[in-house]
């Protein structure tokens, strides 16, 4: 995940444990990692795997 959204791995380690929230930046980077692994965020309430 961190190597995807190229991000440090400390940053996706603390945020899985809910030590702390990244930066705008960094949140922006791991959606459009997720994104592109094929998660759709759907209207803020979830996410599923795109069909």
């Amino acid at each position: 995940m961190a190597a995807a959204a190229e991000v440090s791995r400390g940053v996706i380690i603390d945020f899985e444990k809910e030590r702390r929230v990244p930066g705008r930046n960094n949140l922006a980077a791991i959606r459009t990692a997720l994104e592109a692994a094929g998660v759709e965020f759907i209207n803020h309430s979830g996410v599923r795997l795109r069909a």
